[in-house]
């Protein structure tokens, strides 16, 4: 066994040695002090300035999460680096922008943090990305390690040891804020992005699925399952096909619906279906509209049939009042 004391002192030796040796460096602490000029109460990301080969750069987002450091390529065209050989990188970054993101490789440069004689500068290796982002940099656990920095995200600071003394640096809660918004709108245009897309997708699919299975009425012809039950078989089909459909509505025919009042509905306990309008709303009233004869006839057929079944019923002061919406079929009618 060893004692509680014992392994606190264990853990401390490894926390302070590296490569057998012990280092000497001041205590990192936060406390009340460092909330002043802070805005309370936050949620915001920290999000600091840094000097990076010799350049100040702004929206360098602190990402302890984060396993690289990374920088954007636009920031190296802008730095006028791009042009540097980078070194090859073959790892797929997963999460960045939301996405998976392969890197364009790796470049080391001088990371600067701190002001004065307090000034603190190290070799940070950052992986360049080419995507859409509102942060310029990203400093991971590498570049935080490599600084033996601490970050506090409630306090809006990071804090590093240097010569004997701590440094800090603090975030910009207002630059956190504008980080925020512009990720929240490059999330929503992509995502109505990629909703389209899927919308064209699917259109095209369905639009397929259509052209391949629609069979031309004439070409159908009525099959009785059972007795008063019906159904329209492609007139094509192989037999095979054709029995083993008939075999299996026969044997599931309970299974479906042949009629407007086999539809008893579903317990309001198992599901309720209920609209969700906004307290104080003025109710619509759409005045009655008139589709032609032949349309009409089709609407008060239609309307006879779900009120024969006792799906709808009929009332006389209505406080909410829409019109029917006639949808084509796929054979036209």
């Amino acid at each position: 066994m060893v004692s509680n004391r014992a392994g606190k002192a264990r853990s401390i030796r490894e926390c302070l040695e590296i490569d057998g040796k012990w280092r000497n460096e001041q205590v990192i602490k936060f406390g009340p002090e460092d909330l002043v000029g802070v805005s309370l109460p936050h949620n915001y990301a920290l999000v600091i300035q840094a000097r990076v080969a010799n350049y100040d750069v702004l929206k360098v987002f602190v990402d302890n999460g984060s396993s690289v450091n990374v920088i954007l390529k636009e920031v190296l065209i802008q730095m006028d680096l791009h042009e540097y050989q980078l070194e090859a990188v073959e790892t797929t970054l997963f999460g960045f922008s939301g996405h998976s993101v392969y890197p364009g490789g790796e470049i080391t440069l001088p990371l600067i943090l701190g002001t004065g004689d307090l000034r603190k500068t190290v070799m940070i290796v950052f992986t360049v990305v080419d995507a859409l982002s509102s942060y310029n940099i990203i400093l991971g656990r590498p570049a935080m390690n490599e600084m033996r920095a601490i970050a506090s995200n409630d306090h809006q600071k990071i804090k590093f040891p240097v010569r004997g003394r701590v440094e800090e640096v603090r975030g910009d809660q207002s630059s956190s804020r504008r980080c925020y918004g512009e990720t929240v709108r490059v999330d929503q245009k992509r995502a109505r992005k990629e909703d389209k897309g899927k919308m064209v997708s699917r259109a095209k699919e369905v639009a397929g699925e259509r052209e391949v299975h629609f069979v031309a009425e004439e070409d159908q012809e009525v099959v009785e399952v059972e007795l008063g039950k019906h159904i329209r078989v492609a007139r094509d089909l192989n037999v095979s096909t054709r029995v083993s459909l008939l075999n299996c509505l026969k044997a599931n025919i309970d299974v479906f619906t042949w009629s407007q009042q086999e539809l008893v509905g579903i317990y309001s306990l198992v599901a309720e279906h209920k609209l969700n309008i906004i307290p104080g709303s003025r109710p619509v009233k759409q005045k009655k509209r008139h589709f032609g004869p032949e349309k009409d006839k089709v609407v008060d057929e239609q309307v006879e049939e779900v009120l024969r079944a006792g799906h709808i019923r009929e009332v006389q002061f209505p406080t909410w009042l829409s019109n029917v919406v006639l949808v084509p079929k796929a054979t036209g009618k």
